[in-house]
């Protein structure tokens, strides 16, 4: 498959019946269920151009094929500086707080030769050995959390479960300190409670985390251990020449980029499952029955079916491209939306059906390219881990709220629900 599109598009003109009228994009009701709003955009505007919430204008791509060129295409940059941003959408492209913190030097920024040199310091930490020698620590994270809730009969599997599952986990392999890991899982919540709304919230956690990071960077120098934040000093220190601020925005980026797409996967995994019974009840039977197969490919489907990363962030044109039959201008933001493009008729096989056995099933959940998500392997295990012993230990799980009581929290990038609240038969009774 191609994965550049050309220059420019070819333009002919014949005649076309008029569009029906666009879905509203970005209402509390679209975040709720965005999908038959992307389907609209596949079939009628699939390489779509829109006012963002923050005023800012984008192109959203939404068809699988487009999607996955334009994940892979160099000339569509990761750097803000490519953007040729008008006054009023000054600084709303990011992280809020990022650029004032001076964490902007991190793998979601920047493009190659100083991506490729800085993911390879990194990637050593994801490899397969190095993940798996991870696994048992997930574990005995995954119990004590349900052992904090099983008495009472009932949780909300967000707040209680999947938001400090992966806080804890990435704390561990950056190396912060058992002590100091709650302060983090604060700044964290402030960043998941504030991501749709007032970007003031998000930028004083990450002050107060680019500060700790600084004061952490200083005592791994004097004291290293064997974590992932002392690793990259003592790159640095050997002639890899990363900056403080490199490290700290590193760690950052890590821990913001490494928490919240696991919260998703195991909030919006546990929730299809619920409303999926009869798919629930066969991943528990292969389970019961010592077979993990099932669950290997189900973590995939549920990526694929309603993923943890609804746009994949921000990318600017460097030069004029077509994308989709749709001429792109230099300096045009565009966000790959990779919800929309992982339903795609096109590409998969009754796309709104969630099948945990679907074998061909190649989703740009974690996306693709050089910029595929580095912390994908770290991802899948604690998601397979919390979603296989929440069904082992609390069989006959159930929500405890109507669906469409449920609400997820507004924002552009991530897809996810506020709560989840559960019930279930404590144990031993």
């Amino acid at each position: 498959m191609q994965d550049q599109p050309p220059s420019a598009c070819p333009h002919a003109t014949p005649a076309t019946p008029p569009k029906p009228p666009a879905p509203d994009l970005f209402t509390w009701e679209f975040a709720s269920n965005p999908y038959p709003a992307y389907a609209w955009l596949r079939e009628h505007a699939p390489v779509h151009r829109t006012t963002l919430p923050s005023g800012v204008e984008a192109w959203l791509v939404t068809r699988y094929a487009d999607a996955r060129q334009a994940l892979a295409d160099q000339r569509l940059s990761k750097n803000p500086a490519h953007h040729d941003e008008p006054a009023h959408a000054k600084g709303k492209t990011g992280i809020p707080g990022e650029r004032k913190a001076e964490l902007m030097t991190h793998l979601l920024n920047i493009d190659p030769p100083d991506h490729t040199r800085l993911r390879r310091l990194v990637s050593k930490a994801f490899t397969p050995r190095r993940v798996a020698e991870f696994a048992p620590r997930v574990q005995e994270l995954t119990d004590r959390l349900i052992d904090g809730f099983e008495e009472r009969g009932e949780a909300d599997l967000i707040h209680e479960f999947a938001f400090p599952l992966p806080i804890y986990a990435i704390c561990d392999l950056l190396g912060v300190p058992r002590e100091d890991q709650d302060d983090f899982r604060d700044w964290a919540g402030m960043m998941i409670r504030h991501g749709g709304g007032p970007r003031g919230g998000v930028a004083r956690s990450v002050k107060k985390m680019r500060g700790y990071l600084a004061e952490l960077i200083h005592r791994k120098r004097e004291d290293p251990g064997e974590d992932l934040i002392s690793g990259l000093i003592r790159a640095s220190d050997h002639g890899e020449h990363l900056t403080e601020n490199e490290a700290a925005a590193m760690a950052f980026i890590l821990l913001f980029a490494g928490f919240e797409t696991t919260v998703n996967l195991i909030g919006n995994g546990t929730y299809a499952l619920l409303t999926h019974p009869e798919q629930r009840e066969e991943l528990q039977r292969s389970l019961s029955a010592g077979h993990t197969a099932l669950l290997e490919t189900g973590i995939e489907e549920l990526l694929r079916f309603d993923g943890p990363v609804e746009l994949a962030t921000w990318r600017f044109a460097t030069e004029p491209l077509c994308i989709g039959g749709q001429d792109i201008a230099t300096g045009d933001p565009v966000l790959v939306v990779l919800a929309a493009a992982d339903r795609d008729p096109a590409r998969f096989e009754n796309p709104d059906l969630l099948d945990l056995s679907r074998r061909d099933n190649q989703h740009l959940g974690y996306g693709h390219g050089i910029h595929y998500c580095l912390g994908a392997p770290l991802a899948r295990l604690e998601g397979q881990t919390a979603l296989a012993t929440l069904l082992r230990r609390l069989p006959d799980l159930q929500l405890a709220a109507d669906p469409e009581e449920l609400r997820w929290r507004g924002g552009l990038i991530m897809r996810g629900l506020r709560t989840l609240p559960v019930t279930f038969t404590p144990p031993g009774r």
